[in-house]
């Protein structure tokens, strides 16, 4: 059939390999599933888009769920998105049954990621087929609206909001595109950098600096860790695992995905929100409350759906609308950048064999993450003892090469690594935070060409509140967001956390 000529020999390789290494990323503590799209990033250039973004989806399968294997054994979260699943997986590996807390977590992640595939299967063409008929005004607000509820569910909101439009005025620097209604003349350069900055800072050096550098540079500050020696692991072999664990908790799981769902869907949330989220409502509805935080399974069930419920939703709001779901989506802009794509509302009507493509990509990589794990689940206990110094200076190389290779060798690239990489670091230590910055720079553009377009059609300002109902109703979800934010912030200092 026509619609599956893209399942190549080399597309079910791809899709596997990225499984693999994307959970080894996520089995790494230090390492994430976003670093492993960062580094892999480049090499897509030469394998096309449905080859590039099957290797890229697969470690972004892999990476999400490889991170609970050391949350299980060591009590430490591979990946920020399986924090909650230290809290009952390691006690369960302490009393012995780290296999099955493993086989419980490996089942739950596949359950949360085939339940957003089908959710983004049905509701992301309907999205964007809604989404065609906005014009410049409400695609306009649609970008203020992402950047508000990134402010609302940042841990700070005002560091949230200030991050967004700090990595807007970033996006900003370079030449006013006559194209794009500009007068054609330099802005925000730096005296000297004229040459290199004309166009801006190119989008890929900028992200595998953000995500992949300053990770490194982050842990390098940390210095070299006493590595993890099998014997300090308890995979407990003895173990007895069975699918009658699971009942019951069907609802749990539902519940769970669809929170991870959800939580994807809303811009620049991420993971661990996802799964803290998840963890909590298990708790909540439990009958058996007091048991979380000791060894439950239930515990281990909400977390793992719940992080891995986000792979789908996250994908919703990038397909259907050009806004990335979270920081990883926000990397693939960058694949669909290198082959000349643009995503948004007329993405899936345009590209429907890659549309099918991704579809089918994330079907097979959680059922290869399925196989990966639990066939090879004793063998993953492995990948924790791996000596972090010996990876961080190889993800450092292959950052450089990727960089310097994205324009076919220009060494500003590298630098703009580097600088990025840098403020990066420097973001994690002032509380900057990351993932707002980037989706912020990437829609930076696009909300400066709407907002003139908007205003050479209409006129005025006034057009951005009496446009349509869909403009009214966007404002009253930017006010609903910006009020859940105060009230949050509120909360949060009434309870001594701010």
């Amino acid at each position: 059939m026509e619609i599956f000529d893209f399942i190549t020999p080399l597309f079910l390789v791809l899709i596997v390999a990225g499984t693999f290494i994307g959970i080894i990323f996520g089995a790494i503590p230090g390492l994430t599933a976003t670093m492993a799209v960062a580094v892999c990033l480049p090499l897509t250039y030469s394998l096309g888009l449905n080859n590039g973004l099957a290797l890229l989806l697969g470690l972004y399968v892999g990476g999400i769920s490889g991170g609970l294997v050391p949350a299980v054994l060591i009590g430490i979260p591979g990946t920020p998105s399986s924090i909650t699943t230290t809290l009952d997986g390691y006690p369960m590996a302490q009393r012995g049954e780290g296999e099955k807390a493993l086989r419980i977590g490996i089942i739950s992640s596949v359950f949360g990621g085939l339940f957003s595939l089908l959710i983004l299967y049905l509701f992301a063409p309907t999205l964007a087929d809604f989404a065609i008929k906005f014009s410049y005004v409400e695609k306009f607000l649609i970008i203020l609206f992402a950047l508000t509820v990134m402010g609302a569910l940042s841990s700070n909101m005002l560091m949230g909001i200030f991050s967004g439009f700090l990595g807007i005025f970033i996006s900003l620097i370079g030449t006013y595109s006559i194209e794009n209604g500009g007068n054609g003349e330099f802005r925000l350069i730096p005296p000297g950098l004229e040459y290199w900055l004309q166009d801006g800072f190119v989008l890929l050096p900028v992200l595998i600096g953000l995500f992949g550098v300053a990770a490194v540079f982050d842990e390098a500050e940390r210095g070299v860790p006493e590595g993890q020696s099998m014997s300090d692991i308890k995979i407990g072999r003895d173990s007895t695992f069975s699918l009658s664990l699971f009942k019951g908790q069907i609802g749990n799981l539902i519940r769970s995905s669809g929170i991870g769902t959800f939580v994807g869907i809303l811009p620049g949330v991420g993971g661990s929100a996802a799964s803290i989220l998840a963890y909590s409502n298990a708790k909540t509805f439990s009958r058996t409350p007091e048991r979380f935080g000791k060894g439950e399974p239930a515990g281990i069930i909400a977390s793992e759906s719940g992080n891995n419920g986000l792979t789908g939703g996250a994908l919703i709001p990038l397909l259907s609308l050009g806004i990335p779901g979270d920081s990883t989506t926000a990397l693939l802009i960058g694949a669909f950048t290198l082959q000349g794509v643009q995503v948004g509302p007329l993405f899936i009507g345009n590209n429907p064999g890659t549309w099918d493509a991704m579809i089918v990509a994330m079907l097979i990589a959680n059922i290869a993450m399925f196989a990966i794990m639990y066939l090879a689940i004793r063998y993953l206990a492995l990948i924790v003892t791996v000596p972090k110094h010996i990876l961080f200076p190889l993800i450092l190389m292959m950052c450089t090469i990727g960089a310097y290779t994205t324009n076919y060798g220009v060494m500003f690239d590298v630098w703009t690594l580097l600088i990025f990489g840098l403020f990066g670091w420097l973001a994690m230590k002032i509380g900057i935070e990351i993932a707002p910055f980037i989706i912020g720079f990437i829609l930076g553009p696009s909300a400066e060409v709407y907002f003139v377009k908007s205003l050479e059609s209409f006129g005025d300002l006034t057009i951005f509140f009496t446009k349509s109902w869909i403009a009214v109703l966007l404002w009253v979800l930017i006010a609903a967001s910006v009020w859940v934010s105060i009230i949050l912030s509120r909360r949060n200092k009434a309870n001594g956390d701010g």
